[in-house]
């Protein structure tokens, strides 16, 4: 069966535990979360004191380190790190509630709590970093094969437009844009994430056509222009372009690679279905 715009396949959600997503909070999120998980595991210390004496009863400001570095990035972790050594110091050496410290053992102890939860949430944050890159790299090949299945399948331009705007917001998650141009306008389009190509960016797409080659955004003299625009050439004439507005301090290193592969799937449905026209 032939693709169509009105039959979408989702693809399988493969990122990280949604529990893992807060990794992407707002900046004082993630900090007050890990102040609050700090202060937590300073009433558990406090209390297990207060009732018995165990030796190492700094480990237990450790596992907020690790788990902040897990959830919320190495930043808010080296704060967990900096909140623990200051907490353990307050709260469970001697003199309680003054930062200073009169027995030199506690002095070390404090340091090699607050090294150990550096060591810690460095280790975490990469672990979490590849397991995040891992993922992405999954996704971004299913959506690639599902793109690659389904726009071969279709028997109209529409369709593999279509298809071609969902694979790209699938692996890129940016604002798309999906042209067909004529010489004098444009003949299909497909948007995803709701900006509107204006003048000069349809101005930066024919430069794009008429070069072969990548017009990055914000460059002369497309200073304006919010989109990268790629050429998908095709042997039978049409005029594909493919645009990603990526925001310009996260714009993917690989992009241009997985860009050009859609690309080359593109130009090649675009040719069958004018050869079998």
């Amino acid at each position: 069966m032939s693709a169509s715009p009105d039959e979408k396949t989702p693809l399988t959600d493969t990122d990280p535990l949604p529990a893992l997503q807060l990794f992407r909070a707002p900046f004082a999120v993630r900090y007050i979360a890990a102040l609050l998980m700090t202060a937590f595991a300073t009433v558990i210390a406090v209390g297990i004191d207060a009732k018995m004496t165990i030796p190492n009863l700094s480990l237990v400001f450790v596992i907020p380190v690790v788990v902040a570095a897990v959830t919320f990035g190495l930043g808010p972790s080296l704060f967990s790190a900096i909140l623990g050594a200051l907490s353990y110091n307050f709260f469970l050496t001697e003199p309680r509630y003054s930062l200073v410290v009169d027995d030199p053992a506690n002095v070390w102890a404090i340091a090699l709590l607050f090294v150990c939860g550096c060591i810690a949430s460095a280790v975490a944050s990469t672990a979490r970093r590849k397991a995040d890159e891992v993922a992405l790299l999954k996704r971004q090949a299913e959506a690639l094969q599902h793109y690659s299945r389904e726009t071969l399948a279709a028997d109209n331009t529409r369709a593999i437009i279509y298809n071609t705007a969902n694979a790209l917001e699938a692996i890129f998650q940016v604002p798309v844009v999906v042209m067909i141009l004529l010489e004098a306008a444009v003949d299909f389009v497909e948007r995803r994430g709701g900006l509107e190509p204006v003048e000069l960016e349809l101005e930066a797409a024919r430069a794009s056509l008429a070069t072969a080659r990548l017009v990055p955004a914000s460059v002369y003299p497309f200073d304006t222009s919010r989109f990268d625009f790629w050429p998908a050439p095709t042997s039978t004439g049409q005029q594909a372009v493919i645009g990603l507005a990526f925001d310009p301090d996260e714009r993917p290193r690989t992009a241009g690679v997985l860009v050009e592969v859609v690309g080359s799937v593109l130009a090649l449905a675009l040719d069958r279905q004018q050869l079998q026209a």
